[in-house]
């Protein structure tokens, strides 16, 4: 039906923007306080892309984008995720010969997914992500955790938990593959059917399932923790040293993998509690070689995405007390009202005044009555009304009157921005 919006999906609506916007701009801050500068990919890529990068076997890939033949016949997919688009970008338009490390971030970018609509993750949702290239060191890797922790607790979340992983590298991975895949065959009738097929194609993957026969499975399954080659080991217990030097508590969690193949050393997620018990706020990890994959030079990268939708369920579940965010709002410093039609321009004309001086003012649009005209401006929020009378506008002066307390100044025409300035920002007398 046209009237209906598309499953999955979401409208922003006019009272939930000052929020939205709060929450950008936090995480615009934190970026910034960290270095970061932003980038804007596009919604859709060739779909090689994404194969490429996330994997064949990938659920993404397999199950989820949006793929479609465009009308010169080439495949493209809307953006399932962020971090190929954003490495393609960073490859085609040589960012890489730039001084590294480059630090970027996108905001508010929607994302695709064929998914079962759920809780926090809807078909298109939205994400803040931060992309880190040419950095090596774990160091790289425990600023992007600090950052994506301060904003989240930065909104009054309570109970973010940080839980850390090495899933090793192309050195040490394909043994330990192996041993897990063996682990796997021995009991795959009493895998489900994903497993069973991801065993084969990319038993980590299975490490990741969410069904509890699967899981019950696990218990004694071998862990990418126990093979590292040297080179992993000590780059995972060097972001260990950076963490407990930030007095950072964190959990070390073998059972994390991240869904996306081009993972290497470390992965990790944040998660924070909720009355139904405990949910991932953030996930992200290092990809060494996703650059070079794609077609770059060898560069070392990390990074991670953080699902904006999910924060904002999460902030409807805090108590006023626990909200930490500044939402802007949007109510109007001032109200023109006019006695009659006859004076809509000199209305407009004192509106348009009211805000070249940085105020929010607005005016009747729909020849109301004055007396109506008041009703509207107390169910805008109008901490001020401006009254526009014949007698005024002859006098040249117009009349403000402080909807609250219903006191009211008579002032120039032409001071009346300034005037109204300064009542506005006028100190509270104490008693």
């Amino acid at each position: 039906m046209l009237t209906r919006i598309p499953k999955g999906t979401r409208d922003v609506l006019p009272a939930d923007s000052p929020r939205l916007q709060a929450v950008e701009a936090l995480m615009r801050e934190k970026a910034r306080l960290a270095g970061y500068a932003e980038i804007r990919t596009p919604v859709f890529e060739h779909t090689e892309l994404f194969s490429r990068a996330a994997g064949e076997t990938s659920d993404v890939v397999r199950k989820e984008m949006y793929t479609f033949l465009d009308k010169a016949g080439r495949s493209v997919t809307l953006k399932p995720e962020s971090t190929a688009g954003v490495v393609r970008a960073f490859i085609e338009s040589g960012l890489y010969a730039q001084a590294l490390p480059l630090k970027v971030y996108y905001l508010s970018a929607p994302h695709f997914r064929y998914e079962a609509p759920q809780a926090g993750r809807l078909r298109e949702h939205h994400q803040f992500g931060m992309e880190c290239f040419g950095a090596q060191q774990a160091s790289a890797d425990a600023e992007l955790i600090l950052t994506a922790m301060d904003v989240l607790t930065g909104m009054g979340l309570k109970g973010v938990a940080l839980r850390i992983n090495s899933i090793g590298c192309p050195n040490c991975r394909p043994a330990y593959q192996e041993k897990l895949r063996e682990y796997l065959r021995a009991r795959t009738d009493k895998l489900c059917k994903d497993c069973e097929e991801r065993t084969e194609t990319n038993p980590l993957r299975v490490l990741d399932c969410k069904n509890p026969a699967c899981q019950s499975e696990l218990a004694d399954a071998p862990r990418m923790l126990h093979h590292l080659c040297d080179e992993c080991r000590q780059h995972f217990d060097e972001l260990q040293g950076f963490l407990n030097a930030a007095e950072v508590p964190y959990l070390v969690d073998t059972g994390i993998v991240r869904g996306l193949d081009y993972y290497t050393k470390t992965v990790f997620e944040l998660t924070t509690d909720t009355p139904t018990g405990t949910l991932t706020a953030c996930g992200g990890g290092r990809y060494d070689r996703l650059v070079e994959m794609i077609g770059g030079p060898a560069i070392p990268a990390v990074g991670f995405g953080m699902g904006i939708e999910r924060v904002l369920m999460l902030l409807d579940q805090l108590s006023p007390e626990d909200q930490r965010l500044r939402v802007p709002g949007n109510a109007p410093d001032v109200f023109v009202a006019s006695l009659h039609k006859g004076l809509a321009v000199r209305a407009f004309e004192l509106t348009l005044a009211f805000r070249a001086a940085g105020l929010n003012a607005d005016m009747d649009h729909a020849a109301r009555s004055l007396k109506a005209q008041f009703k509207y401006a107390d169910k805008l929020g109008a901490a001020y009304v401006a009254i526009l009378g014949e007698d005024e506008v002859t006098k040249g002066v117009v009349k403000l009157r402080n909807m609250t307390t219903k006191e009211e100044w008579e002032v120039t025409l032409a001071s009346a921005p300034e005037a109204l300035k300064a009542l506005i920002h006028k100190p509270v007398e104490e008693e």
